[in-house]
């Protein structure tokens, strides 16, 4: 059983939660992901590993209310238990070798872009960071990248703060600005980390995304998170979950995303059924 340490609603629909792992928290690295359980009849949901403090052995994880398990995920208080958790999981990123990284986070990618944000800046890299929302109200973790980045852009889709537009108009004028970048780091919803991959490829720019494939055992064997990368068949558990951007085949990760839509939308109607009973 792992020990709520800490929680905190960052907007009201995504959570931070501080897990004791003292065994995880001592092996991870920025890029990990764990798989939990909130209990005995839950599924198993794949998170990535937001932070980590190695002295204290704690993880901590940052998710949407979405679907009916990370809802029942963020009913937790502190001193609540979750069942199962297991990782660190899939492999973390290469952060040697790079002088000047830009990353981008969409949406609730953001949370997964924030330990990598911070393991490059901690590396001696020089980091600019583009975090965007829908609005202002949705946007996370401003502070925390804001202390781990040379520069930091924010952008909403309203323009109710920072810049007016899509993350990706501000990488297009850094990538113009911007001479003798090494990687480019693309977190989000698909259509972004896309946009992103097009864009970068134009100019020669190594970039890596991290998938978000639907995922079942996290060890390689079931074959629920495939994805075809460079025309060949990896496993987002076991391979990634971070790719090369220019070789990932995103149209067919976003048909396999939208594939148990209507199933997940069946069980939220009923468990709400249940909860009125």
């Amino acid at each position: 059983m792992y020990k709520v340490l800490k929680k905190e609603k960052l907007v009201p629909t995504i959570t931070r939660l501080k897990i004791m792992a003292p065994l995880i928290a001592e092996k991870t690295k920025p890029g990990n992901f764990i798989i939990l359980r909130v209990d005995e009849k839950g599924e198993r949901v794949p998170l990535t590993i937001a932070d980590y403090d190695r002295e204290e052995g704690s993880i901590t994880i940052i998710f949407q209310e979405v679907g009916y398990s990370t809802k029942k995920l963020g009913k937790l208080e502190v001193g609540d238990c979750i069942k199962d958790l297991v990782g660190p999981l899939g492999h973390h990123i290469d952060m040697e070798d790079c002088k000047k990284v830009v990353l981008l986070g969409g949406g609730t990618g953001t949370a997964l872009l924030y330990p990598k944000v911070k393991g490059f800046y901690e590396q001696g890299a020089e980091v600019i960071s583009i975090t965007g929302a829908r609005t202002k109200n949705l946007i996370i973790l401003e502070d925390e990248l804001n202390e781990y980045s040379d520069k930091l852009y924010i952008a909403t889709d309203d323009g109710s703060y920072g810049i007016h537009g899509f993350v990706t108009e501000i990488l297009k004028d850094v990538l113009k600005d911007e001479k003798d970048i090494d990687l480019v780091v693309a977190i989000g919803p698909v259509p972004m980390m896309k946009a992103v991959a097009d864009m970068t490829e134009e100019y020669g720019i190594e970039t890596i995304v991290s998938l978000n494939a639907i995922m079942v055992d996290g060890t390689g064997m079931c074959g629920a998170c495939r994805v075809t990368v460079g025309g060949e068949r990896k496993f987002t558990c076991v391979d990634g979950p971070s790719f090369d951007a220019h070789q990932v085949d995103f149209e067919e990760l976003m048909n396999r995303l939208n594939f148990y839509q209507n199933e997940e939308e069946d069980v939220a109607k009923e468990n709400s059924a249940e909860e009125v009973n």
